[in-house]
């Protein structure tokens, strides 16, 4: 089959970030019912969401090299089919080796497709003559929405989660196979790669800066995940329902953010877009750590999630764009140790939190953001010069 249109892509990766989030989404709300199912404690679930967070990790440094190797149009649909099967287990799971096993699965699919399709939207994005990245993982929030809509309905109808994530699995699929033929491949033309001249690598150290923003910003959406309704409750002492507004404040904020972003992105650049986006993420989370008013509190989070929204997106297009012979790869260490601040975030402010009030201890993604701020530089385009084309022969 001959490449696809970009606009046909474009659409097909929307398709599969929704369809990532959709997933990821049924599998968090049925947690409680398969954590009553299999009969372990909060810590032995603690301990086995570790093992899907390590699966993640190497499903997204397997299928970094596999991208460059096979290219993006034959990886994610595979992916996707992968993640599709690791669907079934978590619901059949009766013990807590056996959920451990299910949750190996689901995690090293879920890492494959991140991975997959992060590197198949840059490849998209280079067709287009402005930025998209930014709304493909807006519609990673998007299908998580639907997915809170969905199992709503099912746990409300007492469905069985082993029936609600197994037709999960079969439509993930199903989908994945459908829009699969609508794919681009990303790999460099024969006639681009067999020249005399070989191309500069990119810099290691810039490589691991790259990730080292990207770790700071998916850290401090991680607490904002975890921490934002209990600050609510036990600091400003809310009501629980009061509470979840704090949370779902902040997760809106970031998905219109994440739509707006491209069109920004596009007048003043991906550096401007991570400066003053970590900065405006420092100023809103400064808001809620001194706020002893609820509704200030929930204007922080939202500045705080307005902020945060670009900057990953813009993150993992610099990564990919480094060097299209091993785009995915150099984006697999990007988003694999974003994806450690992203578990990495709650655990550390839990554990701060032992010793100093959890207010305070958000003082420590704000030190984050600001750092961002400083390195946001990173992201300027560096043209290869002629002794760096030297450097590398």
């Amino acid at each position: 089959m001959t490449t696809a249109l970009p606009r046909a892509a474009r659409v097909a990766t929307w398709t599969y970030f929704t369809l990532n989030g959709f997933a990821v989404g049924l599998w968090v709300v049925h947690i409680p019912n398969i954590e009553r199912a299999t009969g372990i404690s909060h810590s032995a679930l603690g301990g086995l969401l570790l093992v899907l967070g390590g699966a993640a990790f190497l499903g997204m440094q397997v299928a970094g090299p596999l991208a460059d190797r096979w290219g993006q149009r034959k990886l994610l649909p595979a992916a996707g089919v992968l993640l599709g099967i690791a669907m079934f287990f978590p619901g059949l799971a009766t013990s807590w080796w056996t959920l451990g096993l299910a949750l190996l699965c689901l995690g090293f699919g879920n890492g494959t497709i991140d991975v997959a399709m992060n590197s198949h939207a840059v490849v998209v994005e280079r067709a287009y003559p402005r930025p998209i990245m930014a709304a493909f993982h807006a519609m990673w929030s998007i299908g998580g929405a639907i997915a809170a809509l969905v199992g709503a309905a099912t746990l409300g109808a007492e469905v069985p989660t082993a029936v609600t994530l197994s037709a999960c699995g079969v439509f993930t699929i199903v989908v994945s196979l459908v829009t699969g033929r609508f794919l681009m491949d990303g790999r460099p033309q024969a006639e681009e790669t067999s020249s005399d001249v070989p191309a500069a690598k990119p810099s290691t150290r810039l490589v691991w800066l790259l990730g080292a923003i990207a770790f700071a910003m998916m850290l401090a959406e991680g607490v904002a995940n975890d921490w934002a309704a209990l600050h609510a409750e036990d600091v400003l002492g809310t009501s629980t329902s009061t509470a979840a507004f704090a949370y779902g404040s902040f997760a809106v904020a970031m998905t219109v953010g994440r739509f707006a972003t491209d069109r920004v992105a596009a007048l003043v650049g991906p550096v401007a877009i991570v400066r003053y986006g970590a900065a405006l993420a420092a100023f809103g989370l400064t808001l809620v750590v001194f706020s002893p008013w609820v509704p200030l509190a929930f204007a922080g989070w939202a500045l705080f999630g307005l902020g945060l929204s670009g900057s990953v997106p813009q993150l993992f297009s610099a990564a990919g764009n480094l060097d299209q012979r091993s785009s995915g790869a150099l984006m697999a260490r990007v988003v694999g140790l974003g994806y450690v601040g992203l578990l990495a975030g709650p655990a550390l402010i839990g554990g701060l939190a032992h010793w100093i009030p959890l207010n305070v201890a958000f003082l420590v993604p704000v030190a984050l953001c600001l750092l961002a701020v400083g390195f946001a530089n990173v992201l300027a385009p560096r043209p290869a010069s002629t002794e760096e084309h030297a450097g590398s022969r």
